[in-house]
């Protein structure tokens, strides 16, 4: 398997302080089962920085009110707090405008949000909507649920043994019937990173709008929404290293701009009378009832610190600890490795002959090592591999070369104990 590399770049580690950045991360000096956590679990959420827990903090022991209706300081201070993490997002994804930066719970919201309102406006019967193999449910299901409600038909992208789109199967697909794209940025339960951009653009040449499920590719891979071109984008506060409840769509405006709302209730409306309600402006036409603000803020305060390390620097460590790891367990007589693509972020999936998923995140676990194990809701991708689950490790921004030795280490006892 090929990792990406570059070797012009001077070696990670004369650039990136590991130990340093640990230091902001209390839960990693915990004790599990009598051996120092290994946290390896970061595809399902990441820990969360000082710097985010002090924000959280403060605004509960400081400012708590809600947002945009209050005339009094603390609604005042919370509002501009809630309002200022917009920007960053905006700036962080380089989004034309904070109207195109929607509040959500997460991606699976996100990605709700567009199918029922996006989806219910524009769909027909016969139109076609076009996803991959190695969705997540929550990219999957909301498509399912549009499909038979507007008798429209969801086609599926295959992957090859390595985890890639067949890229010419999705070119054939492409038709005057195709309505919809969504896509995966990254996956999840193989680490593979879609050429997204090229999907956009020859979607783009069919008139046809793309969503990116960007949540495992957000805190991996710089995202410039303008530069990829994409129509909708989704993902999840705690992903990044922020709390979690809190998530962003960002979509165009014109599309925004022409969907109804997803949910009815307060701050999403402009005036209410019982014999007609108009609806407020973007981006609150899509924000009904109290936002998780603190969430909001907290996110703002993950971003600001991913920042201030270097996307670029973290993207570099990781992708040299999943180098590594990729060639530790390789040489494990019975390993086999789900996903090998040759553009990955840090996830390496695996299974062991003769012993279950489940048994390998077991015993790990008593050693002090935290991974992944199940079909991490991508069903429909464990059966196209032919196994019910797999083990995962995913690598973030505070994991060592010695954590990868004990991830390392573990499986070989488990070898010997099941061999």
């Amino acid at each position: 398997m090929s990792i990406r590399t570059d070797a012009a770049l001077p070696s990670v580690n004369m650039l990136y302080d590991v130990n340093r950045i640990r230091e902001d991360f209390p839960i990693l000096k915990q004790i599990v089962h009598g051996k120092p956590l290994v946290y390896l679990d970061n595809a399902a959420t990441t820990q969360k920085p000082l710097q985010v827990l002090k924000e959280l903090e403060k605004y509960y022991y400081t400012m708590n009110a809600n947002i945009h209706r209050g005339v009094h300081a603390l609604s005042q201070e919370a509002t501009e707090a809630y309002e200022s993490s917009r920007i960053k997002i905006k700036k962080f994804i380089n989004a034309l405008g904070k109207n195109e930066i929607i509040f959500t719970r997460g991606t699976t919201e996100s990605i709700n949000l567009v199918a029922q309102t996006y989806g219910r406006k524009n769909f027909n019967e016969g139109d076609e909507i076009i996803i991959s193999h190695m969705e997540h449910h929550s990219n999957i299901v909301p498509w399912q649920m549009i499909c038979e409600e507007r008798k429209a038909k969801l086609r599926v992208i295959p992957i090859d043994e390595k985890g890639e789109l067949v890229f010419e199967e999705f070119e054939k697909m492409l038709n005057e019937k195709t309505k919809f794209v969504s896509i995966v940025y990254a996956s999840n339960s193989l680490g593979t990173v879609n050429p997204v951009k090229k999907i956009i653009d020859l979607a783009h040449s069919f008139n046809v709008p793309v969503l990116l499920d960007a949540a495992q590719a957000v805190n991996h891979l710089k995202i410039d929404v303008q530069k990829l071109d994409c129509d909708f984008l989704a993902f999840s506060g705690h992903k990044l290293y922020g709390p979690t409840g809190i998530g962003i769509l960002y979509g165009k405006v014109n599309h925004l701009d022409s969907m109804p709302p997803y949910q009815g209730g307060g701050d999403m409306i402009s005036k209410v009378t019982f014999e007609k309600t108009l609806y407020n402006e973007l981006p609150y036409k899509f924000e009904a009832g109290t936002p998780n603000i603190a969430g909001a803020i907290g996110l703002g305060a993950a971003i600001d610190y991913a920042e201030k390390i270097g996307l670029e620097k973290i993207a570099r460590h990781e992708n040299e600890l999943l180098k590594y790891a990729t060639e530790k367990i390789s040489e494990l007589k019975g390993l086999r490795i789900i996903g090998t693509s040759k553009n990955k972020i840090s996830v390496l999936s695996f299974v062991l002959e003769n012993v279950h998923p489940h048994d390998v995140g077991t015993f790990l676990d008593f050693e002090g090592v935290a991974i992944r194990t199940g079909h991490h809701c991508t069903q429909p991708l464990m059966d196209r591999y032919g196994i019910p689950a797999t083990s995962r490790a995913s690598f973030g921004m505070y994991n060592t070369f010695d954590e990868v030795d004990v991830l390392v280490n573990g499986l070989k006892k488990i070898l010997e104990v099941f061999g």
